[in-house]
């Protein structure tokens, strides 16, 4: 009885996950068109960052991009299958063994970097 509940609740989830998007991991720099909603239309805002965290599976999922942006840190965590996300391009692959980048926080400049290979 159980099963079939559960059946139901992926099949609802199905309908809702993106399949456009392209695969990323943390330490990628991915550069996104965000949909932002001013007075009565909506605009294509573009953000460009590091992914510094990926957590959750299926409709559940979520990841942080963090930029620097006039010498201060922004970190914004989207939804994995939002529609708000336009387009998403990884612009380059990140070599890192860690899940999650936060130390990056507390450094500056150059040491901010994540070792990369380029694509």
């Amino acid at each position: 009885m159980s099963g079939n509940i559960l059946d139901k609740i992926k099949n609802a989830d199905n309908k809702y996950l993106r399949t456009d998007l392209p695969s990323f991991n943390v330490g990628d720099v991915v550069k996104m068109k965000i949909k932002v909603q001013e007075a009565d239309k909506v605009r294509l805002h573009p953000f460009e960052g590091t992914v510094i965290t990926k957590t959750g599976k299926g409709i559940k999922g979520t990841f942080t991009v963090r930029k620097v942006s006039f010498g201060e840190g922004v970190e914004r965590i989207f939804p994995l299958h939002t529609p708000v996300i336009e387009s998403l391009k990884v612009i380059s692959k990140g070599k890192t063994t860690r899940s999650k980048l936060y130390y990056v926080r507390d450094l500056e400049g150059k040491a901010a970097r994540v070792q990369r290979d380029q694509i």
